[in-house]
């Protein structure tokens, strides 16, 4: 590799990370909120409140079932380098931890405070988001996942997506009330976090890729 891609490549790699910071922070704060967490942490966060693991190590488990599947939906089809999601995953799973243990100390005093938390989190994973895309060097297993099911199946990636954010929610709600008697990390704040993150990352997509096209061509 010429040592000028050598240096955009790790460039990316490093905008990559970035975003992976941001959005564990943007998901400590909708845990603090206790508004309900984004569709992609639901399930690790419900798993954390009835089992020995925190959420960072039960979002490696998660990842690393979804990795499974993959592997199982495309079978000769996978292609060997997306392991690297496992790295990513195992990566992300400590950040959350470090960001849940870094916010700690912060309470909400009322149900104003709690949404601001909320939309500070909904907003930093949006733009966590929008750095691992602009990035364009490695998906998340959510992500591959999705890629997946629209390689096998002839399913769009955006009613794809839905379709995953859906079945991670509705999974985290069942084994909430199955194992905690009641409806925890899925609330008014999940929903909210499945309309706006999106359209956060869309917006900032924008001016990040000008960005990104100018200094990490």
């Amino acid at each position: 590799m010429e040592t000028a891609a050598f240096h955009t490549l790790l460039k990316r790699y490093g905008m990559f990370f970035v975003g992976l910071v941001i959005m564990s922070f943007g998901i400590a704060c909708s845990i603090k909120a206790e508004l309900g967490t984004s569709p992609v942490s639901s399930l690790p966060f419900v798993l954390s409140q009835f089992t020995p693991l925190s959420v960072g190590i039960a979002s490696v488990l998660v990842n690393a079932t979804l990795i499974l599947l993959q592997i199982l939906l495309l079978r000769r089809q996978y292609d060997p380098i997306q392991l690297i999601q496992l790295p990513v995953a195992l990566a992300f799973g400590f950040l959350t931890d470090f960001s849940v243990w870094v916010l700690q100390d912060i309470t909400c005093s009322s149900y104003l405070t709690q949404w601001m938390l909320c939309i500070c989190g909904i907003l930093l994973v949006g733009i966590g988001v929008s750095f691992e895309v602009t990035a364009n060097v490695v998906t998340l297993a959510g992500e591959g996942m999705v890629l997946a099911i629209c390689k096998v199946f002839p399913v769009k990636f955006a009613n794809a997506k839905v379709g995953m954010d859906l079945t991670l929610v509705t999974t985290a709600a069942v084994l909430s009330l199955l194992f905690l008697s009641e409806l925890v990390g899925v609330r008014e704040g999940t929903v909210a976090a499945a309309i706006f993150v999106g359209l956060t990352a869309k917006q900032v997509n924008r001016p990040l890729k000008r960005f990104a096209d100018q200094y990490l061509a």
